[in-house]
């Protein structure tokens, strides 16, 4: 009996503009980990698995389909050798991109706050795992139509989610805190990723966050502890530390040019917060890329 912890996804490559399916065929394969924050996952699978999700962790045995939001820290832990499956990440943008599909990403599959653990049956777990296969094969093809091949199954797979576990509180409305969090993460999210030298980051502070939200910067960080487990801080870290990886790895941008662009006054002080964070220099980082 193994437990293998999941590792980082390093330099996902999506060809079907935010998308990627992959079979799940060992835990060594690490296909259900994102290194950036933007990737939502769908994962089929079959196997014994611890999952944490937020603050809740839940051991598995049996097929499910797990539903996972970026925004919201989670773990997988393997303690079969024979788990198997498939799996897929994709961008908000792509589900967006879905036809009859624009309130799917509204839905509790992918809320904050909300399990993401589906429990399936054979028959159940049969349907999509065909999905699944339609998909892999037509994304290694040429079809010109593919991604439309690839936007229907995956919707099918979304509303098949649904049918088994309909949401059990739509009725009910988010709490203050819960509304809080979502509101904060999504300015979080909607300031990346930095594509030119002329983008800087606008909000770069926890002050700054909660300046903007109106509200007092204690009552943010208690809220978004309360729903996520972690302080905003840690999120507002994560998230630069992973963008700032993603530009000394895939530009050719000046490590002061990064530093400016991600809201730091001196590079000197982006060079001590990124050494802090990860325990190398971003000069030292970027060198090792190569």
């Amino acid at each position: 009996m193994s437990n293998s912890v999941l590792p980082v996804f390093a330099g996902v490559t999506l060809p079907l503009q935010g998308f990627k399916a992959y079979k799940v065929v060992s835990p060594a394969n690490a296909l259900l980990a994102a290194g950036r924050r933007d990737f939502y996952k769908l994962v089929l699978a079959t196997g014994q698995m611890t999952v944490g999700h937020g603050t809740e962790t839940t051991y598995l045995d049996g097929t499910f389909l797990l539903c996972i939001n970026p925004l919201v820290p989670h773990s997988v832990v393997h303690h079969s050798a024979d788990n198997s499956g498939y799996a897929c990440v994709f961008t908000e943008a792509f589900v967006a991109s879905l036809r009859r599909t624009e309130k799917l990403q509204h839905s509790p599959l992918f809320r904050v706050g909300d399990s993401p653990i589906i429990q399936l049956t054979g028959e159940q777990a049969a349907f999509m795992a065909g999905l699944f296969r339609q998909i892999l094969a037509v994304q290694q093809e040429e079809y010109v139509h593919k991604e439309e091949v690839v936007n229907n199954c995956l919707a099918l797979i979304l509303h098949e989610a649904l049918r088994v576990q309909p949401p059990t509180e739509a009725s009910a409305p988010p709490s203050a805190a819960m509304h809080l969090t979502q509101r904060f993460l999504g300015l979080l999210e909607r300031q990346f990723p930095l594509e030119s030298l002329e983008q800087q980051l606008a909000l770069r502070t926890v002050q700054d966050f909660a300046s903007r939200l109106a509200v007092h910067v204690n009552y943010l960080n208690r809220c978004v502890k309360e729903i996520t487990g972690r302080p905003t801080s840690a999120h507002l870290a994560e998230r630069l530390v992973a963008e700032a990886r993603a530009l000394l790895r895939h530009t050719r941008w000046s490590v002061a040019d990064i530093a400016t662009c991600l809201g730091f006054a001196y590079p000197t002080y982006f060079n001590n917060y990124f050494k802090r964070e990860t325990g190398q220099t971003p000069a030292a980082f970027r060198k090792h890329q190569v």
